[in-house]
């Protein structure tokens, strides 16, 4: 069982293996750390986890790859105009998404895609439950008014990243379209928002936790269910 909010110093850890548990380093465990998941760190500290935690892959890196390009296909197919395409990744890993997703669409098209990088820090409605962060820094070098504004995340689940991500856009001018693009849809949503493009349709429980590796940000590419 992944035991929330134990958090230890790295020098604190005697008897962790009698314990039954291990302490993993922050570069491990980073990709945890997302809002959705309520799991959040401050400095060089380690996270006691079970021995007992089960990692299922959902995609290999060859099955990543095709679920990325099979995306950008569908998105290519739903602009009219890829002249007025802006894809906005939300940080963290929407950000290196986007940046593949726009690739594919240059590869498939021979167009350069614009990109923008979103933090919704201050536009969430549970920062008294999430914990302090520092921001990340936005991205977004120009007018979004008339444009086709392509949000990119990797995984959605309660919605409200998204319901943030919608009021932050709405500062740097008025698409005439947003649409919403995810790598893994786990499900549970607590507002009424649904992606428009989804890689992965994937049941989960509440309590498990899916991690994205992206080679351009993580050294590698795997979807993978944390159980329990």
């Amino acid at each position: 069982m992944m035991e929330v909010g134990n958090w230890e110093d790295e020098k604190d850890k005697e008897n962790e293996e009698d314990k039954g548990v291990i302490s993993l380093p922050m570069s491990t465990l980073l990709p945890y750390s997302r809002y959705n998941y309520g799991l959040h760190y401050s400095g060089y500290r380690s996270m006691t986890v079970s021995v007992k935690t089960k990692v299922v892959e959902i995609l290999s890196p060859e099955e990543l790859r095709r679920t990325v390009n099979r995306l950008a296909s569908q998105i290519v197919e739903k602009t009219r105009d890829l002249s007025q395409l802006v894809l906005i990744g939300v940080y963290t890993r929407g950000v290196p998404l986007a940046q593949l997703l726009a690739r594919q669409i240059e590869t498939l098209e021979g167009i350069s895609i614009a990109m923008g990088a979103l933090d919704i820090t201050f536009y969430r409605d549970d920062l008294d439950q999430i914990g302090l962060r520092t921001p990340a820094k936005t991205d977004i070098p120009f007018d979004l008014t008339g444009k086709t504004v392509v949000l990119v995340d990797d995984v959605i689940y309660k919605g409200r990243t998204v319901r943030a991500a919608l009021n932050a856009v709405n500062e740097y001018g008025r698409p005439e379209v947003i649409r919403l693009a995810v790598l893994v849809d786990r499900g549970h949503r607590e507002l009424p928002i649904h992606p428009d493009f989804v890689g992965k349709h994937l049941p989960t429980a509440k309590e498990e936790i899916v991690k994205v590796h992206l080679h351009n940000w993580d050294g590698r590419d795997a979807v993978e269910l944390i159980e329990d």
